[in-house]
Protein backbone atom coordinates (compact mmCIF):
# COMPACT_ATOMS: atom_id res chain seq x y z
CA UNK A 1 0.00 0.00 0.00
CA UNK A 2 2.82 2.43 0.84
CA UNK A 3 4.40 1.81 -2.58
CA UNK A 4 1.11 2.64 -4.35
CA UNK A 5 0.81 5.84 -2.31
CA UNK A 6 4.40 6.79 -3.21
CA UNK A 7 3.71 6.11 -6.91
CA UNK A 8 0.55 8.28 -6.78
CA UNK A 9 2.54 11.14 -5.19
CA UNK A 10 5.29 10.72 -7.77
CA UNK A 11 2.77 10.82 -10.63
CA UNK A 12 1.23 13.98 -9.17
CA UNK A 13 4.67 15.63 -9.14
CA UNK A 14 5.44 14.49 -12.70
CA UNK A 15 2.20 16.13 -13.87
CA UNK A 16 3.01 19.43 -12.09
CA UNK A 17 6.75 19.84 -12.78
CA UNK A 18 8.47 20.98 -16.00
CA UNK A 19 12.26 20.78 -16.28
CA UNK A 20 13.82 24.24 -16.69
CA UNK A 21 17.54 23.78 -16.12
CA UNK A 22 20.33 21.51 -14.92
CA UNK A 23 23.56 23.12 -13.86
CA UNK A 24 26.76 22.62 -11.92
CA UNK A 25 26.72 24.32 -8.52
CA UNK A 26 30.26 23.40 -7.46
CA UNK A 27 32.99 20.88 -8.18
CA UNK A 28 36.32 19.67 -6.90
CA UNK A 29 39.03 17.49 -8.37
CA UNK A 30 42.12 16.43 -6.41
CA UNK A 31 45.09 14.16 -6.89
CA UNK A 32 46.58 13.23 -3.54
CA UNK A 33 50.11 14.29 -2.67
CA UNK A 34 52.68 11.94 -4.18
CA UNK A 35 50.26 10.33 -6.68
CA UNK A 36 50.76 10.94 -10.39
CA UNK A 37 48.32 8.81 -12.41
CA UNK A 38 50.34 9.21 -15.58
CA UNK A 39 53.42 7.49 -14.13
CA UNK A 40 52.17 5.49 -11.15
CA UNK A 41 52.37 1.71 -11.63
CA UNK A 42 49.22 1.28 -9.50
CA UNK A 43 47.08 3.70 -11.57
CA UNK A 44 45.36 0.96 -13.57
CA UNK A 45 44.74 -1.22 -10.50
CA UNK A 46 42.74 1.35 -8.57
CA UNK A 47 39.17 0.68 -7.50
CA UNK A 48 36.60 3.41 -8.12
CA UNK A 49 33.99 4.20 -5.48
CA UNK A 50 30.95 6.38 -6.16
CA UNK A 51 28.69 8.80 -4.30
CA UNK A 52 25.19 9.82 -5.47
CA UNK A 53 22.94 11.51 -2.89
CA UNK A 54 19.99 13.89 -3.10
CA UNK A 55 21.04 16.38 -0.42
CA UNK A 56 18.24 18.94 -0.36
CA UNK A 57 15.37 20.50 -2.20
CA UNK A 58 13.85 23.96 -2.09
CA UNK A 59 10.96 25.93 -3.55
CA UNK A 60 11.57 29.47 -4.84
CA UNK A 61 9.00 32.18 -5.55
CA UNK A 62 10.27 34.53 -8.26
CA UNK A 63 8.83 37.56 -10.05
CA UNK A 64 9.30 37.15 -13.81
CA UNK A 65 7.74 39.39 -16.49
CA UNK A 66 5.12 40.76 -14.08
CA UNK A 67 3.96 37.32 -12.96
CA UNK A 68 4.94 35.09 -10.09
CA UNK A 69 6.83 31.91 -10.95
CA UNK A 70 7.40 28.99 -8.57
CA UNK A 71 10.51 26.85 -9.02
CA UNK A 72 11.46 23.57 -7.39
CA UNK A 73 15.21 22.88 -7.10
CA UNK A 74 16.87 19.58 -6.24
CA UNK A 75 20.52 19.47 -5.13
CA UNK A 76 22.38 16.24 -5.93
CA UNK A 77 25.90 15.46 -4.68
CA UNK A 78 27.90 13.13 -6.92
CA UNK A 79 31.42 11.86 -6.61
CA UNK A 80 34.03 9.33 -7.60
CA UNK A 81 37.23 8.43 -5.86
CA UNK A 82 40.08 6.22 -6.97
CA UNK A 83 41.44 4.08 -4.14
CA UNK A 84 43.90 1.32 -3.41
CA UNK A 85 41.92 -1.28 -1.51
CA UNK A 86 43.78 -2.76 1.46
CA UNK A 87 44.66 -6.40 1.75
CA UNK A 88 42.56 -7.96 4.52
CA UNK A 89 44.63 -8.78 7.60
CA UNK A 90 43.76 -11.71 9.81
CA UNK A 91 44.98 -11.41 13.36
CA UNK A 92 43.84 -13.67 16.17
CA UNK A 93 41.08 -15.24 14.09
CA UNK A 94 39.38 -11.96 13.21
CA UNK A 95 39.74 -9.89 10.09
CA UNK A 96 40.92 -6.33 10.63
CA UNK A 97 40.05 -3.72 8.05
CA UNK A 98 42.40 -0.93 7.09
CA UNK A 99 41.11 2.23 5.47
CA UNK A 100 41.27 2.65 1.72
CA UNK A 101 44.22 4.58 0.41
CA UNK A 102 42.56 7.41 -1.55
CA UNK A 103 44.57 8.53 -4.60
CA UNK A 104 42.15 10.88 -6.41
CA UNK A 105 38.72 12.46 -5.95
CA UNK A 106 36.25 14.16 -8.30
CA UNK A 107 33.06 15.54 -6.75
CA UNK A 108 30.29 17.84 -7.93
CA UNK A 109 26.94 19.21 -6.87
CA UNK A 110 24.35 19.60 -9.61
CA UNK A 111 21.02 21.39 -9.37
CA UNK A 112 17.95 20.37 -11.29
CA UNK A 113 15.39 23.15 -11.57
CA UNK A 114 11.69 22.67 -12.36
CA UNK A 115 8.79 25.02 -12.99
CA UNK A 116 5.85 24.14 -10.71
CA UNK A 117 2.49 24.25 -12.46
CA UNK A 118 -0.30 23.45 -10.01
CA UNK A 119 0.05 22.30 -6.41
CA UNK A 120 1.72 18.92 -6.13
CA UNK A 121 2.24 19.05 -2.32
CA UNK A 122 5.36 18.37 -0.29
CA UNK A 123 5.09 14.55 -0.35
CA UNK A 124 4.94 14.59 -4.15
CA UNK A 125 7.95 16.91 -4.36
CA UNK A 126 9.91 14.68 -1.97
CA UNK A 127 9.09 11.58 -4.03
CA UNK A 128 10.12 13.35 -7.23
CA UNK A 129 13.40 14.58 -5.74
CA UNK A 130 14.39 11.04 -4.74
CA UNK A 131 13.04 9.11 -7.71
CA UNK A 132 13.15 11.38 -10.78
CA UNK A 133 15.59 14.28 -10.47
CA UNK A 134 18.56 11.96 -11.01
CA UNK A 135 17.27 11.14 -14.52
CA UNK A 136 17.82 14.75 -15.51
CA UNK A 137 21.17 15.26 -13.76
CA UNK A 138 22.84 11.95 -14.59
CA UNK A 139 23.88 12.69 -18.23
CA UNK A 140 25.59 15.90 -17.10
CA UNK A 141 27.46 14.04 -14.35
CA UNK A 142 28.55 11.28 -16.74
CA UNK A 143 30.03 13.81 -19.15
CA UNK A 144 31.62 15.87 -16.36
CA UNK A 145 33.24 12.83 -14.71
CA UNK A 146 34.55 11.47 -18.00
CA UNK A 147 36.08 14.79 -19.08
CA UNK A 148 37.54 15.60 -15.64
CA UNK A 149 39.10 12.16 -15.22
CA UNK A 150 40.67 12.41 -18.68
CA UNK A 151 42.03 15.90 -17.90
CA UNK A 152 43.55 14.57 -14.67
CA UNK A 153 45.09 11.51 -16.46
CA UNK A 154 42.98 9.16 -14.34
CA UNK A 155 41.86 5.78 -15.69
CA UNK A 156 38.72 6.01 -17.85
CA UNK A 157 35.41 5.51 -16.02
CA UNK A 158 32.34 4.43 -17.98
CA UNK A 159 29.19 5.01 -15.95
CA UNK A 160 25.90 3.20 -16.61
CA UNK A 161 23.19 5.02 -18.58
CA UNK A 162 21.19 5.72 -15.41
CA UNK A 163 21.61 5.44 -11.67
CA UNK A 164 19.39 6.34 -8.73
CA UNK A 165 20.50 8.25 -5.66
CA UNK A 166 21.69 6.03 -2.81
CA UNK A 167 19.18 7.67 -0.46
CA UNK A 168 16.36 6.51 -2.75
CA UNK A 169 15.61 3.43 -0.62
CA UNK A 170 12.86 1.91 -2.79
CA UNK A 171 14.82 2.09 -6.05
CA UNK A 172 18.36 1.50 -4.78
CA UNK A 173 18.16 -2.20 -5.68
CA UNK A 174 16.61 -1.58 -9.11
CA UNK A 175 19.83 -0.47 -10.85
CA UNK A 176 19.93 -2.93 -13.73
Amino acid sequence: MAENSMNAELQKAIECLRIQDVYLRNSQGDLMEGFDPKYSPEANDLAVQFKHVVTCEDVLQLQEDEKEVTLFRVHIDLGARWVVLPEPKVEGGSEEKEEENIKAVIEATFLAEYLIEGEPGQKALDAFALKNASYHVWPYWREFLMSQSMRMNLPKVALPAVQFASNNRESAGDQD
